[in-house]
């Protein structure tokens, strides 16, 4: 196994799932609703760009992958030129890696969640080592738990927004987030592409980005069979 994401076969991943929805007997094609978290929440919307067949969605803790990966965390702290210089020296080091990964025959790994966890590590940083380095959501065969991602996976986030066509999306969408988390701007900045009396944006108070990974008290499931229930009929 490769070990990749990619912007395509990740939001393919929601499509195929409805191909097989809506041709099983027992479900009904009008009735079909996704749901995506954290990275997949980014992918969610887009599948709901591409494939009318999703009549609702619900992102949780959303990330909008190709927007970080090509402009790093916080990027409107930073000037546009600071941010294309970045993203170039990045293009070269990753190209770079893709000819010494053919030339080995082998695929570098990006690393997942940093182990020894850094006394001075970024606030956000301990939340997920709380998260995928403890029995909250370590498994052995987690990617972010253990050696990362295929480093070149990157390359193809860099290149593809995810959220072009966002705004066109005529079903349903509910958009939640953590008061607390530090990815909550790319929920709140996905929502103003959306448009619609069909759209909302909840904030969870206090929550961070991993409380709703798995945060029974904070994640709001009441709200999101709520939605699906109006949206679903």
């Amino acid at each position: 196994m490769r070990n990749v994401a990619s912007p395509d076969i990740n939001t393919e991943d929601f499509s195929a799932a409805v191909d097989f929805l809506s041709t099983e007997s027992d479900v009904n094609p009008d009735r079909i609703g996704i749901l995506g978290i954290c990275g997949f929440g980014g992918m969610a919307l887009n599948a709901a760009a591409i494939d009318t067949r999703i009549k609702a969605t619900v992102t949780s803790t959303m990330y909008d992958m190709s927007r970080v990966i090509a402009n790093g965390y916080f990027d409107y702290e930073k000037d546009a030129a600071t941010i294309a210089k970045e993203r170039m020296a990045n293009r070269k080091a990753l190209n770079a890696q893709r000819t010494e990964d053919y030339r080995t025959g082998t695929y570098k790994r990006a690393g997942g969640v940093v182990d020894p966890l850094p006394a001075d590590a970024p606030w956000f940083v301990k939340d997920y080592y709380a998260y995928y380095k403890t029995k909250r959501g370590y498994h052995p065969r987690s990617v972010n738990s253990n050696e990362g991602w295929n480093t070149t996976s990157a390359l193809s986030f860099m290149n593809m927004p995810l959220l072009s066509y966002a705004g066109e999306i005529e079903s349903p969408v509910l958009v939640i987030h953590g008061e607390k988390a530090h990815s909550r701007y790319f929920s709140e900045d996905a929502f103003k592409k959306l448009k619609g009396a069909n759209k909302e944006l909840m904030i969870i108070p206090g929550a961070n980005h991993t409380d709703l990974y798995d945060n029974m008290e904070k994640i709001p499931f009441d709200k999101i069979t709520a939605f699906f229930q109006k949206y679903l009929k």
